[in-house]
């Protein structure tokens, strides 16, 4: 159940003709009085001879019974209780008590206080009702509403309770302004998925991910097609900043500009400059880098930036919660920046998931917490090179490497939503477990290929090899062991098993140390998270290439030293022993 309050405004008739009416979309069904402070106030909607102007003239009274200089100029309070789609529906008299409720939690109408304000809650749908209060008490005093919305939301938890709803997580006064009910109304009309509000502040979000000083950041916002003004001090100091899309107006058929703080908190001037940090390695630093990972194995800057991602997200995730609070809620944000930045350059087939994936980690990447980004400056870069490298072609060694980072991102993720859940951070823990529901299918449409010729490579290994990689198995996670070799996926981790072989790393060192850092009993495909680690900690072509010929191979017959490093191995006939 979801409370709102809205805008204050002058003229209770005009809400009243509005909740009343036929709605913008003729979206109104019976408008109709479900509860107010006289249990005898005239009913426009059910009533024939009540007018709006009755209903009008007696909440007003005590505002008309003030001298004119002593009335306030908003005078008309206006709360929206709303339930969740799956909740059932409630009677008239469920939506009455949960207003008088509401009333008087909210200091509208303390229960017992005969002088309150006066107040009507309209019903004219079936799953919320809206509650009209003039803020002039009977004794010509104004009420009392010191954090009349936290205060709302509350009581909203405990009517949760009472009636057996969708308990909502609770709010901490983090979470970015929501779009009115205008705005929604307007992006409608126009056909946009998004508000206006909220393709801003995506497209701020964006325009942050791995940025390194304010003069980039401003470039990125007009290179994205914003309007941006800026706020200067008279000494030439910048105090802030304000964008607008081209196409949004107002009335007068100007620009609606919005500050960045009222897009989201942490995207105020002063929040972002936190973030900035100059990096260490430039850009012809960058693509050296890259070059010389193309030397090593041929692979695309895109593939580069991604491994290099990957890599600086694992570290992270080994690390994650062991350097203070404040670490942790930056490497949280920074994990938002690289969602970001692979969202923009993503190829076709996965960046939906993706950028549904980066709009509901956002406000994972909020709380009281505060930030200290000396901690996710590797992340950071990892979102730099990520923009920079240019978008993914979606095949090949593009998308394993993808694959590779989105696999290591749902880890990401849900290590942040289990830190935002010790800490009773509840929409922060919720928003990145969706985030990682999210990951889970954009993981789905990269890895099917890159998996499948793993498989395909997998099941033409010859048998003794097979039967050397389940010993591996079996000696180092036994309680898994059989679930593993039971997947689809077990092919492909038995191939990623020998490419480490063949690269002169040691299988079982390594299967021992993916099993350790983190839980993987949970996960979808025990056997694709062991291959991405695997190959991540062997460094090994995020693909299914064949390596270079120089690397040393398994025949039929399984090396005598390896079957001495796995004391009761279980191997199959033709294993060589």
């Amino acid at each position: 159940m979801i409370p709102s309050i809205h805008k204050r405004g002058s003229k209770t008739v005009g809400l009243l003709r509005y909740l009343y009416g036929p709605g913008t979309r003729e979206e109104h069904i019976d408008p109709h009085l479900v509860a107010a402070f006289d249990p005898l106030a005239p009913d426009p909607g059910r009533a024939a001879n009540a007018t709006y102007k009755q209903l009008e003239r007696l909440l007003d009274q005590p505002v008309d019974a003030l001298p004119t200089n002593r009335r306030p100029k908003k005078h008309v309070w206006h709360l929206s209780v709303r339930a969740s789609p799956e909740d059932p529906v409630l009677t008239d008299d469920d939506w009455a008590a949960i207003a008088r409720r509401m009333v008087t939690a909210t200091g509208i109408a303390p229960d017992g206080d005969e002088q309150a304000c006066r107040w009507a809650a309209v019903r004219h749908a079936t799953d919320h009702i809206h509650i009209v209060a003039t803020l002039v008490r009977d004794d010509g005093r104004r009420p009392r509403l010191h954090n009349e919305a936290r205060r709302a939301q509350a009581e909203t938890r405990r009517i949760e309770s009472d009636y057996g709803l969708r308990r909502v997580a609770p709010g901490d006064g983090t979470a970015a302004k929501q779009p009115t009910s205008a705005e929604r109304h307007k992006a409608e009309r126009q056909g946009c998925e998004r508000t206006a509000r909220e393709e801003l502040r995506a497209t701020v979000r964006e325009a942050v991910a791995g940025v390194e000083h304010e003069a980039e950041f401003f470039a990125r916002l007009q290179a994205a097609g914003l309007l941006v003004r800026q706020r200067v001090a008279p000494s030439g100091d910048l105090l802030g900043y304000k964008v607008a899309l081209p196409g949004d107006l107002n009335q007068d058929r100007e620009p609606i500009f919005y500050a960045g703080s009222t897009l989201a908190p942490d995207l105020s001037l002063p929040r972002l400059r936190k973030r900035f940090a100059p990096s260490r390695i430039t850009e012809r630093e960058q693509l050296a880098q890259w070059d010389t990972a193309r030397s090593r194995r041929p692979v695309s800057a895109p593939a580069a930036a991604r491994l290099s991602a990957a890599h600086a997200a694992w570290a992270v995730l080994l690390k994650f919660d062991q350097e203070g609070d404040g670490a942790a809620a930056a490497r949280i944000a920074a994990t938002g920046e690289i969602l970001d930045s692979l969202a923009q350059t993503s190829a076709a087939h996965t960046r939906q998931q993706i950028r549904d994936a980066a709009w509901t980690f956002e406000r994972a990447g909020r709380s009281h917490t505060r930030e200290e980004y000396r901690h996710a400056q590797a992340l950071r870069r990892a979102a730099r090179e990520i923009r920079y490298s240019g978008p993914a072609r979606g095949q090949g060694e593009d998308g394993a490497t993808t694959a590779m980072l989105i696999d290591t991102l749902f880890f990401l993720t849900t290590a942040a939503a289990h830190w935002h859940t010790k800490r009773q951070h509840a929409q922060q823990a919720e928003a990145a477990y969706r985030a990682a529901v999210r990951l889970r299918a954009a993981y789905a449409a990269a890895a099917a290929e890159p998996i499948a010729r793993l498989r395909h490579q997998g099941k033409h290994l010859a048998q003794p090899v097979r039967d050397w990689s389940a010993s591996l198995l079996h000696v180092v996670m036994p309680e898994l062991a059989d679930a593993v070799l039971a997947e689809p996926g077990w092919p492909a981790l038995a191939v990623t098993l020998t490419h480490a072989h063949q690269a002169g790393r040691d299988p079982r060192h390594l299967l021992a140390e993916a099993v350790a850092h983190r839980e993987v009993g949970s996960a979808d495909s025990i056997s694709d998270v062991l291959v991405w680690r695997l190959r991540h900690l062997a460094d090994l072509p995020a693909d299914a290439r064949p390596l270079p010929d120089h690397t040393r191979q398994i025949s039929g017959t399984v090396p005598s030293s390896i079957l001495r490093d796995l004391p009761g191995a279980r191997l199959g006939r033709g294993s060589g022993r």
